[in-house]
């Protein structure tokens, strides 16, 4: 993909996002790894509806901008994505946002780790709520780190949701899977409660994830898909 036309699908991502009440006011934040130590990512203080090519940033590790328009700066929560591309070489695209359902779920400090849904085991697994941090501050990247290691989707307790990806469309659509379980598992827990997949037909899902529809990055598991990779 052209640079040109990776900052027109950041924007595409930013303006889907807000279409789909996603984000409000100045919430949320993109970013892509176009190198090492290079990053592509939304400016602080404007609206994802308003994004456009021109007001992209090009950051270092450090945040110091590389290139972008005189008065635009980097989100402070900038620190959180790039946590995700340190712990994980495989992270190309971080996308943050207040998804309405699912981030009722991470005020209300339950996670979303019931194995009832056959599209969700095989494209996000179990959705963990990472513990409290103070946005701005280096409490929230420390708070997700433990969990990048065998998670592709968290739950920001009192915030909100945190996706990430081999690129920018599979961490918006993994955003776009965490919100719609979310809506399905509050439904399904007002009729009673949801009904659980079995160990077996969980292992034929996994089967095909690997096999079938080769799905990239980290599946937090279930019995013997939790094994750290140390272990």
């Amino acid at each position: 993909m052209s640079y040109e036309n990776l900052r027109a699908e950041i924007c595409d991502v930013c303006h889907k996002m807000w279409q789909q009440g996603w984000v409000a006011a100045n919430d949320g934040n993109v970013s892509v790894k176009i190198a090492d130590g290079i990053i592509i990512c939304t400016p602080t203080g404007i609206s994802k509806s308003f994004i456009t090519p021109e007001k992209l940033l090009v950051v270092d590790e450090k945040l110091n901008i590389l290139e972008g328009a005189e008065g635009y700066k980097p989100s402070s929560e900038m620190k959180m994505h790039l946590r995700c591309y340190k712990e994980r070489e495989d992270v190309r695209a971080v996308v943050h946002a207040h998804p309405p359902t699912a981030t009722g779920f991470a005020v209300a400090g339950k996670s979303l780790d019931e194995y009832s849904m056959i599209e969700t085991v095989i494209a996000i697994g179990s959705i963990p709520v990472t513990p409290y941090g103070t946005p701005s501050t280096d409490e929230v990247p420390n708070a997700i780190a433990p969990y990048l290691r065998e998670h592709d989707v968290l739950l920001l307790k009192n915030h909100g949701a945190l996706t990430v990806g081999c690129d920018l469309i599979t961490a918006y659509y993994r955003m776009e899977t965490l919100e719609l379980y979310a809506k399905i598992s509050l439904t399904a827990h007002l009729l009673g409660g949801a009904e659980e997949i079995g160990q077996g037909d969980i292992d034929k899902l996994m089967y095909l994830r690997e096999n079938y529809y080769h799905v990239t990055g980290r599946h937090p598991g279930y019995k013997k898909y939790n094994k750290r990779e140390d272990e």
